[in-house]
């Protein structure tokens, strides 16, 4: 590793501070170096608030060093005005002369003109550090701007042998799989994502409120499918702890509080719709929990960008049968009692 990449890699581990309270910015951070030793740091906290360059800047105690030093940052300095000034402006100012950046900015706002007024200024810049891990950090980000969708999680849980829930139900409420530990990962990821989606089924036989109850942070926004409003407004998904958004074939014609309705038609491929829909609300993320039609449905609309399955240590004997994706497995790791694996959808 050479000195550029082991201060963006820094910049990286800050950036990560940021996951899920950022939306609709990327996850940003920030290293200034003077002589080899590191006199600012910074990360880009929340929407609205200061950027991660901002932030380090601040925290340099001497401002007269800046001159003399280099700062480096994961994403491309903004050049543009938004919720806050631009970046590339504040660099300037401190007529600070190198920056080294990870990754080109693929928001159409920058997209390589950050880099553009730096060079125009007679600053140093080195761009391409560490590319590949600044693109993985912000993977969200880049899927949404690129691709024009949100990035798409799938989850589920499959027993020992091979079922995701049983075939019979006898009380509204789930029948657990996993242990508890990875039950409270499940909710941390909850806080990293925008959106959690799930099947009108999932809704009737389990009753989920969906939120990050298990771990401290933002609740995300629920989704549901509801083709024929079967879903009941007592159900706990209705409690206003969050925001609630219902697709549905009908008008959904309710007052409950934090509610909307988003008309699509299930007569056609819904997976497209509802990521279309998701890119409207500028939902950059969304965590699929189930049931398995719904996780199927996106499967096989290659609208899906990874998977994570727990494998629990139990059987089921009989029930519903797991998903297969024939993918690439990135890692295997276990939880306890429960083995965690994390496929990629490279397509």
């Amino acid at each position: 590793m050479n000195i550029h990449e082991k201060y963006i890699s820094r910049c990286i581990q800050l950036a990560q501070n940021g996951l899920g309270t950022t939306y609709p910015n990327p996850l940003v951070g920030s290293v200034i170096v003077h002589n080899n030793i590191i006199i600012g740091e910074g990360w880009h906290k929340k929407a609205g608030e200061p950027h991660a360059e901002v932030n380090a800047i601040q925290s340099v105690r001497d401002a007269s060093l800046l001159k003399t030093a280099t700062i480096y940052v994961s994403l491309e300095p903004c050049s543009h005005f938004g919720k806050t000034p631009p970046c590339c402006d504040l660099i300037i100012k401190h007529k600070i002369p190198n920056v080294v950046i990870g990754t080109v900015d693929p928001n159409i706002k920058v997209a390589g003109n950050g880099i553009k007024r730096l060079l125009e200024a007679g600053i140093n810049v080195t761009v391409g550090v560490l590319e590949q891990d600044c693109l993985e950090l912000n993977k969200r980000f880049f899927t949404f701007h690129e691709k024009k969708r949100p990035y798409i999680i799938l989850k589920w849980a499959e027993s020992q042998d091979g079922f995701i829930a049983p075939k019979e139900r006898f009380e509204q409420k789930p029948v657990w799989i996993t242990n508890p530990y990875s039950r409270q990962l499940v909710h941390k990821w909850r806080t990293e994502e925008q959106a959690i989606l799930v099947g009108t089924q999932t809704v009737i036989d389990d009753n989920p409120t969906l939120n990050a109850r298990d771990w401290y942070g933002k609740n995300p926004v629920r989704l549901i499918l509801d083709q024929n409003k079967r879903v009941s407004k007592e159900s706990a998904i209705f409690d206003n702890q969050a925001q609630t958004v219902v697709f549905t074939s009908l008008p959904f014609a309710t007052d409950i509080e934090n509610t909307a309705e988003k008309i699509i038609d299930f007569k056609e491929n819904i997976a497209p719709q509802i990521v279309q829909t998701l890119y409207e609300m500028e939902i950059q993320s969304v965590i699929i929990e189930g049931g398995k039609q719904t996780l199927q449905t996106f499967i096989d609309a290659q609208l899906w960008d990874e998977a994570r399955v727990f494998i629990g240590d139990k059987p089921l004997y009989n029930g519903i049968k797991a998903l297969q994706i024939n993918k690439t497995v990135v890692q295997k790791k276990h939880l306890l009692t429960d083995e965690l694996i994390l496929i990629k959808n490279y397509d």
